[in-house]
């Protein structure tokens, strides 16, 4: 191939970038191969193209949503032991998983010890949420908190409109620490501004009673919770931590590889 024809190629490339047509300049070369030899025509080409860009797009929307949501790590459902916890409510968190409440603009609430995969499911929903296009942001209870703590009133603000957007909000472990009652202020500014309007999803390892004990002193708890729970899906999950489980699971293995060396030196 001739310089010219090298240049050319590399001038069209940069083109097809600058009018947005990422996939088609990132394989300009595959695509006039394939184009000359199944001759294909006009109308063809332009079909293939605006799939392939259908399809990036799709993609880079995909990816810089899993970005903003910050999931992190997690299981797939599959591997969720359904019979593990004594009680929980298959059929509600499936429908959860189809996410009809997030349509509806319902809140999800998870309520449940410590190791019951509460964080596993509401990870599973809030990824399924992303894949389907929609925005969440995921974080713990105490990240958000801290978060919100600035001194610049414009600052928080800028960063309540932030936690207001988006079509999903998880919060993740309330009631794994105590806060200070400001604390419960900023979690109400959040529920707040999504009320009516956008749905959470909550996971929390304490009932609602016991929620004076996390923000003490709190004078705005009862209304924070009559906005959250208004228009909400609220399961408990019952059972021993599977944590708890594992390691025992995996001392007993370590005890038989011990036993079994023991025995294969005598």
């Amino acid at each position: 191939m001739s310089s010219q024809m090298t240049t050319q190629k590399s001038d069209l490339s940069a083109q097809l970038s600058r009018i947005g047509l990422r996939a088609t300049a990132a394989s300009l070369d595959d695509f006039i191969a394939r184009a000359t030899r199944g001759r294909l025509s006009p109308r063809t080409m332009l079909e293939q193209i605006a799939r392939a860009e259908t399809a990036d797009r799709a993609h880079r929307n995909q990816q810089r949503l899993l970005s903003q949501a910050r999931i992190g790590r997690f299981k797939p459902m599959a591997d969720f032991d359904w019979d593990w916890p004594k009680k929980i409510d298959r059929e509600l968190i499936e429908r959860a998983l189809g996410l009809d409440f997030i349509s509806e603009g319902r809140n999800l609430i998870l309520l449940g010890a410590n190791g019951l995969g509460k964080t596993m499911i509401a990870k599973q929903i809030a990824y399924s949420a992303v894949t389907s296009g929609l925005s969440v942001v995921f974080r713990t209870a105490s990240e958000i908190l801290a978060d919100l703590e600035c001194d610049s009133p414009q600052m928080r603000r800028r960063k309540l409109n932030y936690y207001a957007r988006p079509r999903l909000l998880c919060i993740d472990e309330v009631g794994y620490l105590s806060y200070d009652p400001s604390a419960a202020d900023l979690l109400y500014e959040v529920i707040n501004r999504r009320y009516e309007r956008c749905s959470i999803l909550i996971t929390t390892n304490r009932a609602f009673k016991e929620w004076n004990a996390v923000f003490p002193n709190a004078t705005c708890i009862a209304t924070l919770l009559d906005r959250l729970t208004h228009h909400a899906e609220i399961t408990v999950i019952e059972g021993q931590s599977y944590r708890v489980r594992e390691s025992e699971m995996e001392s007993r293995e370590r005890r038989k590889k011990s036993q079994g060396k023991e025995k294969g030196s005598k």
